[in-house]
């Protein structure tokens, strides 16, 4: 089958969504992960993607189908259909390609205690694949009129938490582009105090990649900035659980940085993070404990929900922050989100830069200076990017022949994919995308421009591997 789990949630080619498919995998959801929820209640929510509602309208027939009301958010960024789920014990459905191209798609199911976890996939694999092949008949349906309620308790949820407008004085620019939310933030942001700019507001998908971000993409944020003297330009993802935070001068705030800041605005004691995040978290030592995981929200969660020491935070080096514990904030409780959440370290980094009355980019050079950046070569079947990191993982040749400084690394580490320390300190991490046919590179070093450099030659020797 084409469609398939990824690192988070199911993901294929948008025209193998079909109604049979669909609702194959939603029945199966519902028979295997839900059977004994006493709601009979499903959230359903969809991206901007052009595929997005015929999905949900299959989505929507098959959850009736097996005997549950849908309630359609509409579109709503995933974390918003998330924690409303999660609040009324009732299991979500979202509609949602996140970050990749729009060809794609996909679906996030949560469950009604939290996130959709790696040891759910395989039984509800299998009930899918025994629909399908009992040709279960499936078409498509009227998607139900659209909740307000679901939108306007996400809007709620950081206008009442944070309160006393902490963002005054601050002039924000915010890249509307596709992403689902962007009107939402846009409210957030005017809600807690900061005049905001919006630009960049588009009818067609654009798969916007924050661990992978399009130059042009910074180069129209910096030119905002300078057309109204902005204090930082902020977006998100399609889908709203990966945000994109730039400083006041037009620099990319990485995901990771981000995560940093925003767990120590929240005083966190433990932090859970995948091996790709950068090693200032540990250098920091602002953490009690620092656990590390395979890549993808799932493995955080996990690893949150082991841990023993609150207040228990999670992110991911996209930027996507998770909390497991309730968090006490001035207005209020913000209460545990244990999911990728985009607005939360926007706004958290944010309101720590208002506090200290310093520019962003000032919090960031307080950090350790390790710099961490990914990129990724595209349409790379994942058998062939295995059948490289097979190969430079058992042989000093192939190191060599993709890159000399790869000769002898003085650490490995096989979390994830293949992650090689090298003996001046520098990072290089291959990992086979699981979300997409791509393979991704992350490397870390101890300067922006070290960084780069060493990311476009990694890239460049990838390229020139698969072309030969």
């Amino acid at each position: 089958m084409s469609v398939s789990f990824g690192t988070s949630g199911l993901r294929g080619p948008a025209i193998d969504f079909t109604g049979p498919t669909t609702a194959a995998y939603v029945r199966a959801f519902l028979e295997v992960i839900c059977s004994g929820v006493s709601s009979r209640t499903v959230y359903l929510g969809a991206d901007l993607r052009a595929s997005s509602p015929e999905i949900a309208g299959y989505a929507a027939a098959a959850i009736s189908a097996a005997g549950w009301t849908p309630v359609y958010a509409g579109n709503v960024p995933t974390p918003a259909l998330a924690v409303y789920a999660l609040a009324r014990q009732s299991p979500a459905v979202m509609v949602t390609g996140s970050h990749i191209p729009e060809d794609y798609n996909g679906i996030k199911f949560y469950r009604p205690d939290g996130e959709f976890l790696k040891e759910d996939e395989a039984p509800v694999r299998d009930r899918a694949e025994a629909l399908i092949a009992e040709t279960l008949s499936a078409g498509g349906g009227n998607l139900p009129p659209v909740d307000p309620a679901i939108a306007e308790a996400y809007v709620a949820r950081y206008t009442d938490a944070f309160a006393g407008r902490p963002l005054k004085g601050l002039r924000v620019g915010l890249d509307l582009h596709s992403a689902v939310g962007r009107d939402l933030t846009g409210r957030i942001l005017e809600g807690l105090g900061a005049e905001v700019f919006p630009f960049r507001r588009s009818d067609r998908f654009i798969a916007v990649d924050t661990e992978a971000l399009d130059p042009e993409d910074l180069s129209r944020a910096k030119g905002e900035i300078a057309a109204h003297r902005l204090d930082s330009v902020v977006s998100t993802d399609g889908d709203g659980d990966r945000p994109l935070v730039i400083d006041e001068a037009g620099r990319q705030v990485n995901g990771d940085v981000l995560g940093i800041l925003t767990a120590r605005r929240l005083g966190a004691k433990t932090v859970v993070t995948p091996i790709s995040s950068t090693s200032a978290i540990e250098m920091t030592g602002w953490f009690e404990t620092v656990v590390r995981t395979r890549i993808g929200s799932p493995y955080v969660v996990a690893g949150m929900a082991a841990a023993k020491t609150a207040p228990v935070v999670g992110f991911e080096a996209n930027g996507g922050f998770l909390t497991e514990s309730d968090i006490a904030l001035s207005g209020g409780s913000l209460a545990r989100l244990p999911t990728r959440d985009a607005i939360l370290p926007m706004v958290a980094a944010l309101v720590a830069a208002a506090e200290a009355k310093r520019p962003l980019s000032a919090l960031v050079a307080d950090l350790p200076p390790r710099v961490m950046k990914a990129d990724r070569l595209k349409k790379i079947a994942p058998a062939d990017g295995a059948k490289l990191l097979l190969a430079i993982d058992g042989s000093r040749e192939a190191r060599v022949a993709l890159d000399p400084r790869l000769a002898a690394p003085v650490a490995v580490d096989h979390t994830d994919g293949l992650r090689l320390v090298l003996s001046n300190g520098e990072i290089v991490h291959f990992r086979q995308s699981g979300n997409a046919p791509e393979l991704r590179c992350y490397v870390e070093t101890d300067s922006a421009a070290a960084t780069d450099a060493l990311l476009a030659d990694m890239l460049a020797a990838l390229n020139r591997h698969f072309a030969a």
